[in-house]
């Protein structure tokens, strides 16, 4: 952790990069003599680019690869910085990612500095992908590849002292508290946005959860595993590498311990819409327990099933107050819209508000 590495992607330089890339053992007999950069993605919190790299010899190492920087817009930057996002996701790649057989991208090199405002992460150019779609859900097959993963991540970090009380991705009650104080504000913000795109009586939702801020984010959770946190299809990459392998899970900057149902319900919730919810709940919550197996998991439909219901407010959480605290573009406000939609009708399905009002 430090300060001394490029903070912009026009920072990274031929010399700098090709050190990092030995230090790597990914060139060998060669040096970077130029790169060029463009962006990729949708993320609104963090700028993710693509360095296409030439070399002083033919094929003396990669041809791209992926890099992640701190956002350039202001408010997205500083929201953030407050939320420690950039310090998850650095500490992942640096302590956790190898020891998960999650797929993800396999990280490079990657630090931040001492006031978590800026950070770098250079990570594999995982190819020719398609990239996940909030806005027009999925395929089952898709959502089936994606629970899979879910499992991968949690299944072999259940339990494991030495995963999830990583220091880095601990609650900070600091954060708790100011997040609480914001959410209000957040919710006028949100309920004036979108007051003539979500019905009434799933909006109802939305104003009691603006009311239950404090157990909202006071809520005690169960600390079983890793929870991914943002376990959308924004943040999944399909077919990866070609189509040699099916799916990448992006964007680790709300890790965190909890109960790992908490992402199975915020993926069906928030992440692929209602109709395939409702079509294939059952399967997939199935699939699920049955892939926890396979990690040496023992878990039932009953066991994940308050877990699931906090996914699903977690899933109209993130969406309102996101929509709030960063960058407000034409594609976030569709985003954020579908999330919500989705997680509240999940949780009206599954009477999920129960959980915060009894708290």
């Amino acid at each position: 952790m430090g300060e001394n590495f490029p903070k912009r992607p026009e920072e990274v330089t031929g010399e700098w990069l090709s050190n990092r890339l030995e230090d790597a053992g990914l060139l060998s007999d060669g040096h970077v003599t130029a790169i060029d950069h463009q962006s990729i993605g949708t993320g609104q919190v963090g700028d993710s680019i693509r360095f296409t790299l030439t070399y002083s010899r033919e094929g003396a190492g990669p041809p791209s690869i992926a890099g992640k920087f701190a956002a350039s817009d202001p408010t997205s930057r500083a929201t953030a910085q407050m939320m420690k996002l950039y310090l998850h996701e650095v500490g992942f790649f640096r302590e956790l990612a190898d020891q998960l057989p999650v797929r993800t991208p396999r990280p490079i090199y990657a630090d931040i500095a001492d006031d978590n405002g800026d950070f770098i992460l250079l990570m594999e150019d995982l190819g020719t992908a398609r990239q996940g779609n909030q806005l027009t859900s999925c395929s089952l097959d898709d959502a089936r590849h994606a629970i899979c993963q879910a499992a991968a991540l949690h299944g072999p970090s259940w339990g494991r002292g030495s995963i999830i009380d990583a220091p880095f991705i601990q609650p900070d009650p600091q954060i708790s508290a100011m997040a609480a104080a914001l959410y209000p504000k957040s919710t006028a913000t949100f309920v004036e946005r979108y007051s003539g795109d979500i019905p009434a009586h799933l909006m109802a939702i939305v104003h009691r959860l603006g009311e239950l801020a404090e157990p909202l984010f006071d809520l005690k959770k169960q600390r079983k595993s890793l929870v991914h946190g943002d376990f959308r299809l924004d943040n999944m990459l399909f077919d990866i590498c070609g189509g040699k392998e099916p799916l990448a899970i992006v964007d680790w900057q709300t890790l965190r311990p909890g109960d790992g149902a908490e992402d199975i319900g915020y993926f069906m919730g928030a992440g692929i819409g209602s109709d395939l919810r409702r079509r294939a709940e059952d399967e997939l919550l199935d699939l699920y327990c049955e892939q926890m197996g396979r990690h040496g998991v023992d878990v039932s439909r009953s066991a994940i099933e308050r877990g699931y219901r906090l996914g699903a407010i977690h899933g109209v959480s993130t969406a309102v107050f996101s929509a709030a605290n960063v960058v407000r573009t034409e594609r976030g406000d569709e985003n954020f819209l579908s999330m919500a939609m989705g997680a509240l009708e999940l949780v009206q399905d599954t009477g999920a508000l129960a959980l915060i009002e009894e708290a």
